[in-house]
């Protein structure tokens, strides 16, 4: 059984006053050791207080995000994006702040200093994107995240009864008014970038699309006053977002003229608090770079093996330059794409890879493997547009309930040439290394690993970074570990999905720091990294819809890459690869430094 940071540290305190006599040390020199470590624990049980008492707000503050989070108290209530809630929102954080302030975390025991850390890094991070970036004032994917995930939080998961929830989503249908209100109130369509404005459009009826699929068919479970109440809160949503439609197309829209680049200020501010990590921007760049020229070299030597005696193949020369490079990687990623799924095969084929997956994680004992449930859905509609997909892990505070690997279907509208590039993308091998990433080992274990950790604080800022960098990482462990028969084209299939996460760190730096084009853009995704043009289209879309998140990625795999190596050199020949895996996985995905300080026995910063 694993302790509480606090219990670890009561227990240190009872045991150092238990020896400490019997080891020759003078009286008061024990009496003043014995108090100091008293001195400690005390600490540990204040930041504790201050960490429940934080949490009990923050949740309270954001309740769509704390049933996310699996804390059902607030299922009935909406964000409040009013001056008046944003001003409450950043007192609170300031408020908690100076209290973590008073407390000396050095003294906390390494648990507690590294919670410290993190949440303080929360408490600024609310603080300037209120007062700061004004996410509220310009960016409405703010609101049409949150009136999505009101219903499909509740809905999606069954943590309580059907009728539970059912009138939990009532009463939130009733308050989704509001929030739209709030936001043709706070909203300047002039700071709005066209591209913001335009997605939100489109996503804007996939809140009546998450009620006919979560609330109409099952209406029924709610009798009397209860289900005439749902069924005005229903015609009131249809009426709103009607309303909200034609506002978004008629005002909203047309006035949209902000810039989608923030600039280096307002991006330096960001990624620090989205990253933790020791690594600057200009270091970011520096490796990505110089992974770019590596990994490419690597796909020519695979080029090279895959190409070689068949016919009409571009030359393969030793030390080849870039246009020879290029020739030779794209005619050998060709033998990849011509396997690839029907195009209303992609899930199927999802679901197979992540059997296949999971059985050869359990087969070469990589780590352990959870029993938790995943099921592999269809992206809602109010999620579409940004990324093709994600791992949707229940919150830390829900038990035993399924984790989504969530899946954007193809658009019906896309012609032929579309869905052909598509799926030549997301090929047979690139569908195994999704299945990889998002979820056997990759999100999925991660996050039943984080929920397990017993510092709710910890899980609840689950670092981004950790996860996001884990995932990569896993990419390489079951390539190494002889994924697929050492299949040379998935080894391919596989440094091309990792030049994605190299490029994806270059680019948000090139769009939101440098001024970026589409076209320098498009030059290093469909060039550079090979991107097809619909996955290059799509991360231009994902770039200017958002920043410092590409960048997790790298920056992440990059970490856990620079800890194996440590360890590795660390233990020498006692080095096991399962029980290193455990042991990251242990600690409930706070920042990789953070992680390498507990392994590495290094300061905690």
């Amino acid at each position: 059984m694993r302790l509480t940071p606090l219990a670890i540290a009561l227990l240190t305190a009872t045991l150092a006053a238990c020896t400490g006599g019997g080891t020759g040390t003078a009286p008061a020199t024990a009496d003043k050791t014995a108090a100091a470590t008293a001195s400690d624990a005390a600490l540990d049980a204040k930041f504790a207080d201050l960490s429940k008492r934080w949490l009990d707000g923050f949740l309270a503050l954001n309740p769509v995000g704390a049933t996310q989070q699996g804390d059902h108290r607030f299922d009935a209530e909406l964000d409040d994006l009013s001056a008046a809630g944003r001003t409450k929102y950043v007192d609170f954080a300031k408020k908690t702040l100076a209290e973590l302030d008073a407390i000396d975390a050095a003294k906390l025991s390494r648990e507690n200093q590294i919670d410290a850390a993190i949440l303080r890094n929360q408490l600024q991070s609310d603080i300037w994107g209120m007062d700061t970036l004004q996410a509220w004032a310009w960016d409405p994917q703010v609101y049409s995240g949150l009136a999505g995930g009101a219903i499909y939080n509740l809905m999606a998961r069954e943590f309580a009864p059907l009728p539970e929830r059912l009138k939990s989503a009532t009463a939130r249908m009733e308050k989704l008014p509001t929030l739209f209100a709030q936001m043709r109130e706070n909203i300047d369509p002039a700071r709005v970038p066209k591209i913001h404005a335009e997605t939100v459009a489109r996503q804007n009826a996939g809140v009546i699309s998450l009620v006919e699929q979560f609330i109409v068919p099952n209406a029924d479970q709610l009798q009397g006053d209860d289900r005439k109440r749902l069924d005005a809160a229903v015609e009131g949503l249809r009426k709103a977002v009607a309303e909200h439609q034609l506002w978004l197309d008629k005002t909203l829209v047309p006035n949209a003229k902000g810039d989608f680049r923030i600039g280096q200020q307002l991006y330096d501010d960001k990624l620090k608090f989205a990253l933790m990590s020791s690594l600057s921007r200009a270091e970011i760049k520096q490796r990505a770079e110089a992974e770019l020229v590596r990994v490419r070299g690597e796909m020519y030597r695979i080029a090279q093996q895959v190409l070689k005696d068949k016919p009409g193949v571009p030359p393969l020369p030793d030390g080849a330059n870039d246009d020879q490079q290029q020739k030779a990687i794209e005619a050998a990623l060709e033998l990849a794409y011509a396997d690839k799924p029907a195009r209303d095969k992609v899930v199927e084929t999802a679901k197979a890879t992540l059997a296949q997956a999971t059985e050869f994680t359990k087969a070469k004992d990589l780590v352990t493997v959870p029993d938790d449930p995943v099921e592999i859905i269809l992206m809602p509609e109010f999620q579409r547009g940004v990324a093709v997909a994600y791992c949707d892990s229940p919150g830390p505070l829900d038990k035993g309930l399924k984790t989504y690997y969530a899946i954007s279907p193809i658009p019906d509208d896309w012609t032929d040439a579309q869905t052909d590039s598509f799926l030549r993308e997301y090929n047979t091998r690139m569908i195994h290394l999704l299945s990889i990433h998002e979820a056997m080992p990759g999100h999925y274990l991660e996050g039943a690993f984080s929920a397990r950790y017993p510092s709710t604080l910890r899980g609840v800022l689950r670092s981004g970074m950790f996860a996001e960098g884990w995932a990569v990482y896993t990419e390489t462990v079951m390539m190494e570990a002889g994924y697929l028969d050492n299949d040379p084209l998935f080894h391919l299939m596989r440094y091309k999905f990792y030049l994605r996460a190299v490029a994806n760190a270059i680019l948000d730096q090139g769009v939101h720091v440098d001024g970026w084009s589409k076209e320098q853009a498009m030059e290093l995704m469909v060039k550079r990294t090979f991107q097809q043009e619909r996955e290059a289209e799509g991360k231009w879309v994902r770039a200017q819809l958002g920043s410092a998140q590409l960048p997790t990625y790298f920056v992440g795999v990059q970490e856990h890459f620079d800890l194996r190596r440590a360890m590795e050199a660390k233990l020498g020949k006692d080095f096991k690869l399962k029980a290193y895996h455990d042991q990251v996985l242990s600690y409930g995905a706070p920042p990789v430094r953070f992680v390498r300080a507990m392994m590495l026995d290094e300061p905690i910063r």
